[in-house]
């Protein structure tokens, strides 16, 4: 019986993709569609991928799949080609990175989840089937021309702090879960205009179209691919390009550069920056924007607390880990969330 499952520590993996001479590919997909037996379509599925020796992370549900991978460039075409055979996902848009330099993932893992993005939408009557019209790059800008147009950022306010569509009205929240309630509110005095709601590969935003179609709205666009497919599309075209900034991504990454316009501050110094990063301290692992500067500095950690850890003996920081939960630990500006480890202390003592 084939291995479903990896079994090699992290360190060891992450080393041999360190080690790989081949160039790979990064890519994103997703699919809303009914999987009747979702454990047995995830074992299939890790079989034939692991096999092409693809990377990353997917999720299995119910609704549908969710993907980001990397493959090595000779693998592509038959990457895409199993995916093709398998009939809903035939002809399915895979979203190339913009800025990739393929050491995105380094392992398979697919989880099988109640959602392939989790929305906290309980409604029985909420259905996938309608959902807000796709448009392609040209197409958004057009809207976008219209002052009456509005664009909704369906992503979380560390995403958008770093990048963004011009005029695009920020939700600001830390999870999606959040999010779909709060954009209903802000707009719900706007339900006859055109919305235009966007997000990183086009997940959320074409769940959040049909969330808001579902109430009551009645001209709610969502852009195919997200910003991703937006960015090449701007390229290949040469159309003008209304995204400003960086893309965050969920992988090593932590975002792709779609115009060089810096739009974000250090959290730690204030100098325009756009790097985000994990403290390396691993009992805090707070996600922040930090400046090459302060990164040397810190050595790559949010404060003065978490630098004197790292230095500590091995031993020593284990028992200062000890019993901590940290969470979606994520730098706020509008609260000042910090970690759990160091309540009270402002980030790198500014």
């Amino acid at each position: 019986m084939a291995l479903l499952h990896n079994r090699i520590s992290q360190k060891e993996l992450k080393e041999r993709l360190y080690q790989e001479t081949e160039p790979r590919t990064t890519i994103s997909f997703y699919h809303y569609f009914p999987i009747d037996e979702p454990l047995k379509f995830r074992d299939s599925l890790y079989k034939a991928l692991n096999e092409l020796k693809v990377f990353g992370r997917i999720y299995v549900a119910h609704e549908g799949i969710n993907a980001q991978v990397s493959v090595p460039k000779t693998n592509y075409d038959l990457l895409r080609g199993y995916l093709y055979s398998i009939g809903p996902l035939n002809g399915i848009r895979l979203n190339i990175a913009v800025d990739d330099d393929g050491k995105s993932f380094w392992v398979l893992k697919i989880k099988v989840r109640d959602k392939i993005v989790a929305d906290g939408i309980e409604d029985p009557a909420f259905s996938m089937v309608k959902k807000g019209k796709y448009v392609n790059a040209e197409e958004m800008n057009k809207l976008m021309n219209d002052p009456d147009t509005v664009i909704v950022d369906m992503r979380n306010h560390y995403e958008y702090e770093v990048g963004h569509f011009e005029r695009a009205l920020e939700v600001p929240s830390d999870t999606f879960r959040q999010q779909l309630p709060m954009a209903l509110d802000r707009l719900k005095d706007q339900k006859d205009k055109n919305i235009i709601m966007y997000c990183t590969g086009g997940i959320r935003c074409e769940k959040a179209s049909a969330y808001m179609l579902h109430n009551g709205f009645r001209n709610v666009f969502h852009l195919e691919g997200g910003i991703i497919n937006y960015a090449r599309q701007v390229k290949e075209k040469g159309l003008d390009n209304k995204f400003i900034g960086k893309n965050f991504v969920f992988d090593e990454r932590l975002g792709e550069r779609v115009t060089e316009d810096i739009i974000a501050k250090c959290h730690q110094c204030g100098k325009p920056a756009d790097t985000h990063t994990n403290c390396k301290n691993s009992g805090c692992h707070l996600l922040f924007i930090q400046c090459e500067e302060c990164a040397a500095k810190y050595e790559g950690c949010c404060s003065k607390q978490c630098l004197e850890v790292i230095h500590l003996p091995e031993e020593e920081q284990k028992k200062v880990r000890a019993g901590i939960d940290k969470g979606r630990n994520i730098f706020n500006k509008s609260r000042q969330r910090l970690r759990p480890m160091l309540r009270g202390n402002k980030l790198a003592d500014q």
